[in-house]
């Protein structure tokens, strides 16, 4: 619990911006740009549990892979909450909050098979890649060209990602 005396913006609030989007129009790229925020975060997680906990004879090459996946997706992050603060909202931060706001459920506390663990990665980064196709698409008809093009640059880092985890569920491999 908060011992804060004073809000400065309450959550779920947006306030004036200097970028020129109409208030009507922030309110609903903010709304797209938080659960885009809470999406990753969520995926973010799991990745990152995923790093901590991969063992295996191909160990370290999904060690650093996933570890390279966290930091883009916190970057990501990082940048669609900047943008929707630019545009006058407030990023989505809370646990409770970004569990709410996301689209996407996590896997459970258990440790699982890489196999399982990757599967797991595939099919929440392919929900993920088209709720942002659809914010690409309201952005682009609102006007705000500058977040389509994040969120196009966004995508197809994720794109890759996922494409690679699809590349490590391939049936072809050296190791027996």
């Amino acid at each position: 619990m908060s011992t804060q005396k004073s809000v400065r913006q309450q959550a779920d609030t947006v306030e004036h911006n200097a970028l020129r989007i109409e208030e009507k129009k922030a309110e609903q790229i903010i709304d797209a740009l938080n659960t885009d925020l809470a999406a990753t975060y969520t995926l973010y997680h799991q990745v990152k549990k995923h790093h901590w906990n991969v063992e295996g004879a191909e160990f370290h090459d999904l060690h650093i892979f996933f570890g390279d996946f966290a930091h883009e997706l916190e970057e990501a992050a990082d940048e669609q909450a900047e943008r929707l603060q630019a545009l006058g909202g407030v990023p989505v931060s809370g646990m409770r909050a970004l569990a709410e706001k996301s689209p996407v459920t996590p896997e459970d506390e258990d440790v699982y098979t890489i196999r399982a663990s990757l599967e797991n990665d595939i099919e929440m980064g392919g929900d993920i890649i088209e709720t942002m196709r659809e914010h690409i698409e309201l952005t682009t008809n609102l006007g705000d060209h500058a977040t389509a093009h994040m969120l196009r640059e966004q995508l197809l880092e994720l794109e890759e990602y996922v494409h690679h985890v699809e590349h490590y569920l391939e049936d072809d491999t050296l190791v027996q």
